[in-house]
């Protein structure tokens, strides 16, 4: 008689242990959609954005473009410049990540705008305007975006407890310039970094460090600044516990605009260690930077090449022959570039 009501209390308890973790799940898948619908969710032009006829989608990718917003406001819609453009791209089958920097300063064909610097697209028009633009100068097919802006980045450092830079003597004084500028926007008080060399840095340093553009290299340099902090955040992102990655859901999500919906995101999330980031570069690839007609521009040097450069790079495209569409926009900007 004991035996039996022994066992019916071992049964009692196994119950009211999957109970338990039947609610502890609940609970979390819960608080994890409540999280989720505090992202600023933005697909209200996605039937605006355009592409060349004559693209074939390549299979098997999912490209994103990740969109820096320059906002002294920490905005994150149209009416600010894209400090940051860089397609992410993304192979289903093996998780391998590449990422490529679009030079804001590039000279380009904006859908009904005419020819103008990249980074006026998302200024003028929003994301729509921005990926049309991205789409139909370089034979792309992408419409998903996410856009973050300084305050977003100077978060998800800080909550992961920083990132490791080298910094040099070079960098060093423009990086605290710009601390002191991010201090001013955020209203807080971050101090300056004391000396150059590999260290650890808070989220305002990272971002500030991210934004350098006067050192040699120009703009060039800054993008692969960008690209450095990326794969620092990924690789820390990666290596970081449940419960920080739990907080960084609760601080984040609030803080990104983006059309993707709340199935594209656990889909993207489910994946996040699996995915590696194995190559990056900035375009266009052969570029000529001048002034023209008194605005500095980055002309790519012969567009169509750089388009079949980029799909080789992207998607192991070899010999990609770009669209006609693509090649009246390179004619058209050599006759400019070469003037």
């Amino acid at each position: 008689m004991a035996k039996v009501k022994k066992k019916k209390k071992n049964r009692l308890l196994r119950i009211l242990l999957i109970e338990g973790i039947l609610l502890i799940l609940l609970i979390g898948a819960v608080k994890f959609y409540n999280t989720l619908n505090k992202i600023q969710h933005d697909d209200s032009e996605d039937s605006k954005i355009v592409e060349n006829e004559e693209v074939v989608v390549v299979e098997g990718f999912r490209n994103i473009v990740i969109f820096g917003v320059d906002s002294r406001k920490n905005a994150l819609e149209k009416g600010t410049n894209t400090d940051t453009i860089i397609i992410a791209s993304i192979n289903n089958r093996t998780k391998d990540v590449k990422l490529v920097s679009i030079y804001r300063d590039t000279y380009v064909n904006i859908p009904e705008s005419g020819y103008n610097k990249i980074n006026a697209a998302y200024a003028n028009g929003g994301y729509s305007l921005a990926l049309s633009t991205i789409n139909t100068n370089f034979d792309l097919n992408i419409k998903e975006y996410v856009t973050v802006n300084f305050k977003a980045l100077i978060n998800l450092v800080d909550r992961l407890g920083g990132i490791t830079l080298d910094i040099t003597e070079e960098e060093l004084k423009w990086l605290n310039g710009y601390v002191h500028e991010l201090n001013k926007i955020n209203g807080t008080n971050v101090p300056d970094l004391p000396s150059a060399g590999t260290q650890t840095v808070n989220g305002t340093q990272a971002t500030a460090y991210a934004r350098i553009r006067y050192t040699a290299g120009g703009d060039f340099k800054r993008t692969e600044r960008q690209r450095i902090v990326i794969n620092k955040i990924f690789e820390k992102v990666k290596s970081s516990d449940l419960a920080t990655i739990n907080d960084l859901i609760d601080e984040m999500f609030p803080q990104i605009y983006t059309n993707l919906n709340s199935l594209d995101i656990l889909n993207l999330a489910k994946d996040v260690f699996s995915y590696n980031i194995v190559d990056q570069t900035g375009f266009p690839f052969e570029k000529d930077a001048h002034t023209y007609n008194r605005v500095s521009y980055v002309f790519p040097i012969n567009l169509q090449d750089n388009v079949g450069k980029l799909h080789e790079f992207l998607f192991d495209e070899l010999g990609y022959s770009p669209s006609q569409t693509v090649k009246d926009y390179s004619d058209y900007i050599e006759s400019i570039r070469t003037k």
